[in-house]
């Protein structure tokens, strides 16, 4: 299998300059990152007291503007995976350190599409110096179970108009990624205004929460929010043992006995 390398970041530190490569052109949840930091010594020698890799995302969550006593939506950001090298070391002139690093991908990162933003972020520490820090943003593809369900959406006829992380309280996470569905032809065009769906991943299945909008009265969040207060009774499990096909039939089935 070839590898297409994507510098993540590459960004000079006094007489030192530090790249970190991704080895694959997307990544996806619950699989496996490969990524290798290279570090170039310069014409002296430093210290370097660590370097850090943080997997991160943002999620819009609503806050009180006290100068208007409206609510505002900002961005919020959340570490999903963090790695750090376990000890420091000193780089001499004009040496080369490299570092492998793998990461599991948690299943939760949030699939990028849309407005969703998910990135790695590089910290090193450099006794006697600024430490630099760099993002860069990534992509993230749908696993074969989720792929599955949005084919078997789409099938029938629906296509994904909106994709956000909310936050949520109450929750394993402070967000939750709501994709909003809207029917162009098919059985469920003429029925339903949109369909939003909202998931999360445990360690043996997908849990997945649905809503349905057919009178136009739709706000954003509206799944996120009912899912803090405890409101969403319309509830799917699938195994992770199940194939993609088997996730995407299930899923027509359930909303089709559940609102059709």
């Amino acid at each position: 299998m070839s590898f297409i390398n994507k510098t993540l970041s590459s960004f000079g530190i006094g007489s030192v300059k530090v790249d970190s490569v991704l080895r694959q052109d997307v990544i996806f949840p619950g699989k496996k990152a490969n990524i290798t930091i290279h570090l170039y010594g310069g014409s002296e020698r430093q210290e370097i007291e660590n370097i850090h890799l943080r997997l991160c995302c943002r999620y819009i969550k609503e806050a009180l503007d006290e100068s208007s006593d409206e609510l505002k939506r900002a961005h919020e950001h959340y570490t999903l995976l963090t790695w750090d090298l376990p000890y420091s070391f000193a780089i001499s002139p004009r040496e080369t350190r490299d570092f492998d690093v793998e990461l599991d991908i948690p299943w939760n990162t949030p699939i990028t599409i849309g407005d969703t933003k998910v990135w790695i972020q590089t910290d090193v520490d450099i006794a006697k110096a600024p430490d630099p820090t760099d993002k860069d943003i990534l992509t993230v593809r749908p696993d074969p179970l989720m792929d599955g369900i949005f084919s078997a959406l789409e099938n029938k006829g629906l296509r994904i108009r909106q994709v956000e992380c909310e936050a949520v309280e109450g929750f394993p996470l402070p967000y939750v990624q709501e994709f909003e569905f809207v029917p162009i032809d098919g059985p469920y065009h003429g029925c339903w205004r949109e369909l939003e769906l909202v998931c999360h991943y445990s360690d043996e299945d997908v849990q997945m929460w649905f809503e349905i909008d057919r009178n136009r009265k739709g706000t954003k969040g509206m799944l996120a929010s009912l899912l803090s207060e405890g409101k969403l009774t319309h509830h799917l499990s699938i195994p992770l043992s199940a194939s993609a096909e088997q996730a995407g039939d299930t899923v027509i089935s359930y909303l089709e006995e559940t609102y059709l």
